[in-house]
């Protein structure tokens, strides 16, 4: 089974940078997609990007595109996400997944199980 930690939160201006990073042990599940999603205070849990598993698609919500740069390591492991011109609105806890379908992990349909995921909150 795999083990996703995420890391790199932090609090930061709006404005700012943050780079979150996401460490898979166990059973990596290299050849899978991996993907980025976000729950903030009082709302439900949303997918924010996802990159296929040798790291030649991407997609994002419309919230953070060209704000947002996700990207993977497959040799280390590890998946990213680069947060540029953070905004209030990007407050939330950010979490990793994988799916053996891309398309699938963009739904969340068939994630069962969430990591703890790290706190980003932007101020004003």
């Amino acid at each position: 089974q795999v083990q996703l930690v995420e890391s790199g939160g932090g609090l930061v201006q709006a404005g700012g940078s943050l780079r979150l990073s996401c460490a898979a042990s166990g059973r990596t599940f290299s050849n899978y997609a991996k993907g980025w999603f976000r729950q903030a205070p009082g709302k439900e849990r949303e997918f924010v990007a996802a990159i296929n598993w040798i790291g030649s698609t991407t997609r994002y919500a419309d919230s953070v595109k060209g704000r947002f740069t996700i990207s993977r390591d497959n040799a280390k492991n590890t998946l990213y996400l680069q947060m540029n011109s953070l905004k209030p609105e990007d407050t939330a806890v950010y979490y990793c997944n994988t799916d053996p379908s891309y398309e699938q992990l963009v739904t969340m349909r068939r994630i069962t199980s969430w990591g703890q995921g790290t706190r980003v909150t932007v101020s004003s």
